[in-house]
């Protein structure tokens, strides 16, 4: 039986006026046999920390309980956790009762069922392995389109563990009940899967003089592990997995050196054991390295104040969305090739409403791939010292592996650690970077 997902009781959302919003072809109605003002109306999906998970969900009734049931076996909840919820209003929006719920010690590489609320529908996810191989899908710029809908069911054909998104997720920008469509869009995919997403520009909402607060949306319903990672903001996190660290940067909040994004990334990447950990990964929105004309140069100010701290720190690749098309990028620091800086990689394709950036400069000496097109990323790491990446188009019915390459873990170029590092195994073969 496919994956039930519940809605709320208003099932077809009119459009803002004067957009172009395809939100309501992926709507379907709850069972008869579901109240949807108790039930979950949509599972925001979890997201993944130290053997937990946080699952997160929406209800109309207010007086549901934070509470999820779970357990190895379908129907059989040996297991119950008790959270915390919020709601927020936004102008003449008030949100339903948002659940954030954290549940574990969990098992590596295992299926849990689960049960929102104390009733309802019965969902399951896979937790992350806890050693490699591991798979990532990446993917950004997602929004609410035909090409949605394309990506996430492409995504879908085949498995993975941990679904990235580097910003721009429902492109609500203000109107609150896209936030709503975008849950019900995306639940099939992300009540099974753990996804870790960090804020794009749409997500920033802010209205001068009538609305102060900024990501008021976007704090209240997608809560990541950000204090679990010592960081002060849900805005920028990390996490690990599988021996796999992974820095979630925020590129709309202050990243000045001295700023406490700043400080935080300085001493979280200062933490990381690369004997124990050998990948490092950063996300991020606007992209510091771009040669599409969409967007040229927004991501500058943020690569100057810390493109150093991730160059020390090794990091082997910087995704980043923004640009709605595709590319790679060769190692980079301070704007030239180096073999210790890491691998460049924009995936602002996922399908959003404003349409994919046409327009490349005419030539690029450290661009390897570029592509207007859309479509998704699949990172496999397969062992400490080898990973896998593929880019995948969007072709109709089917997805085309358009672009890939093995990469290799900067713990293994030797001449990268002088003082730190003896590995004999630093020579590259193959299509390696």
């Amino acid at each position: 039986m496919a994956q039930p997902f519940l809605s709320s009781p208003f099932t077809t959302l009119h459009p803002h006026p004067n957009r172009s919003y395809f939100t309501t072809r992926f709507y379907s109605t709850p069972s008869s046999t579901i109240n949807p003002h108790s039930a979950p109306q949509f599972q925001i999906p979890p997201s993944t920390g130290k053997d937990y998970m946080r699952v997160s969900w929406i209800t109309e009734d207010q007086d549901v309980a934070s509470m999820v049931e779970y357990g190895k076996i379908s129907g059989e909840y040996d297991a119950v956790a008790q959270g915390e919820h919020t709601c927020y209003a936004f102008f003449f929006y008030r949100s339903g009762k948002i659940h954030h719920v954290k549940i574990g010690p969990l098992e590596p590489s295992t299926t849990y069922y689960y049960r929102c609320g104390g009733h309802g529908l019965e969902f399951s996810f896979k937790t992350p392995p806890s050693t490699f191989p591991i798979e990532f899908v990446v993917v950004g710029d997602l929004g609410q389109t035909e090409w949605t809908a394309s990506t996430l069911a492409h995504v879908g054909k085949k498995d993975y563990d941990v679904f990235i998104l580097p910003g721009d997720l429902s492109y609500a920008d203000t109107y609150q009940p896209l936030w709503d469509s975008f849950g019900r869009l995306v639940e099939e995919y992300a009540s099974h899967r753990p996804w870790m997403v960090t804020e794009g520009n749409h997500e920033i909402e802010f209205f001068p003089i009538i609305q102060h607060h900024t990501f008021k949306a976007y704090n209240a319903r997608w809560v990541m592990p950000y204090k679990e990672s010592g960081s002060p903001s849900n805005l920028y996190y990390s996490f690990d997995v599988a021996g796999c660290h992974i820095v979630m940067l925020g590129s709309y909040t202050d990243f000045a050196e001295g700023s406490d994004q700043y400080t935080w990334v300085e001493a979280d990447l200062g933490k990381v054991d690369r004997t124990v950990t050998p990948w490092v990964f950063a996300v991020l929105h606007a992209p510091w390295y771009n040669s599409n004309k969409a967007h040229k140069g927004e991501g500058e100010s943020m690569r100057k104040a810390m493109e150093e701290l991730l160059y020390k720190a090794r990091v082997d690749v910087v995704f980043a969305g923004h640009v709605h098309a595709y590319e790679r990028f060769t190692r980079i620091y301070d704007k030239k090739a180096d073999p210790c800086g890491p691998v460049y990689i924009t995936i602002g394709d996922g399908g959003n409403r404003e349409g994919l950036a046409l327009k490349f400069e005419d030539t690029s000496q450290l661009s390897l791939y570029r592509e207007p097109s859309f479509g998704h990323g699949r990172l496999r790491v397969v062992d400490e010292t080898r990973a896998h990446w593929s880019w995948h188009r969007n072709n109709d019915s089917d997805s085309f592996v358009a672009d890939e390459v093995w990469l290799q873990s900067l713990t293994t170029t030797k001449s990268c650690w002088p003082s730190t590092v003896d590995n004999d195994e630093s020579k590259k073969k193959g299509d390696e970077l």
